[in-house]
């Protein structure tokens, strides 16, 4: 079937059934990770950039790293050490990467809905690796094949997404992908890191983490992005982490065997104790694994293979 869409801007951009395809395939490219020789040559001849405006470590380097299993040719493209430091717009630093020969161009930027002009300007397709605080659909891939590999379905689980959901872009982007497979997708943070009338999103809403916690069946930690946190949204850290920070004796009330996640990277004794994080529950370190996984399966689908593709 394949993925009928030029570009992944938003994960309403993929169908459910299209989402499978790539978790199917996803669970071959695990394998390929563990392999002693990490190459296949499924995208040799292809050329993939990593244009990143923003700071990044395990979104760029897995999808370095997923680019380069696959064979393809792939170059890192950082804002502060290009032309664009030099005020080039991004329409020009879209035509120079065209005319470049790229394939796929994965961009983070810190403006939301940038990459509608990026996948515009140019043919090349294009991924969207977070744009401002709209979304982060391969997070919300990876995040939800780690899920089904534990749970093996999403239909009715209680998925509790806590923090700061306001400047989420990952949130955004699993609440979409969540609610499509049929999960019960609750929110949980102080009301002024919450968006205004986010329960149209589809979501249960509430102040109280005990509610949020109660039967849950995956606990998703947000992180406090401290660098936005300059209207004082909240009183202090340590009052954030007494309301809202994911400890053992809270997690008590989330189902026995719930599965406790974070995007990374971690405020350590903030949002979630280092307890916690280390947990047999965790599977934090299993989220970084499956980034890669699911970005080569990404990869396969939009520059690889033999697909329907759109303008």
């Amino acid at each position: 079937m394949g993925i009928k869409s030029k570009d992944l801007i938003s994960l309403s951009d993929l169908s459910v059934e299209e989402m499978k395809e790539i978790f199917i395939n996803a669970k071959s490219m695990k394998e390929i990770i563990h392999r002693e020789i990490k190459k296949v040559p499924t995208l040799r001849g292809k050329a993939i950039i990593n244009l990143f405006y923003e700071n990044s470590t395990r979104t760029r380097s897995s999808f370095e790293l997923a680019g380069k299993y696959m064979g393809a040719d792939v170059i890192n493209i950082s804002a502060g050490t290009s032309s664009v430091a030099k005020g080039e717009s991004l329409r020009d630093t879209a035509k120079t990467i065209e005319r470049m020969g790229a394939d796929v161009v994965i961009m983070r930027h810190p403006a939301s809905g940038a990459h509608h002009i990026l996948a515009k300007a140019i043919n090349a397709r294009v991924i969207n690796a977070g744009d401002g605080t709209h979304e982060h659909p391969t997070q919300a891939l990876l995040d939800m094949f780690t899920m089904l590999g534990h749970l093996g379905t999403l239909s009715g689980k209680k998925i509790a997404i806590i923090g700061d959901v306001l400047h989420s872009r990952v949130a955004r982007s699993n609440i979409l992908g969540l609610n499509a497979f049929g999960a019960d997708v609750w929110v949980c943070a102080p009301p002024t890191l919450l968006p205004a009338q986010v329960e149209k999103l589809g979501v249960k809403v509430t102040w109280d983490m005990k509610k949020a916690l109660e039967g849950a069946d995956v606990v998703m930690v947000l992180r406090i992005q401290l660098e936005r946190q300059k209207k004082g949204l909240f009183p202090s850290t340590r009052e954030y982490a007494k309301l809202y920070g994911l400890n053992q004796e809270k997690l008590k009330l989330a189902q026995d065997n719930a599965l406790v996640m974070h995007p990374g990277p971690m405020n350590r004794g903030i949002e979630i104790t280092a307890e916690v994080a280390e947990s047999s529950q965790s599977v934090i370190e299993e989220q970084v694994t499956n980034g890669v996984a699911i970005r080569m399966a990404l990869l396969y689908a939009m520059g690889g293979g033999k697909f329907n593709v759109t303008a």
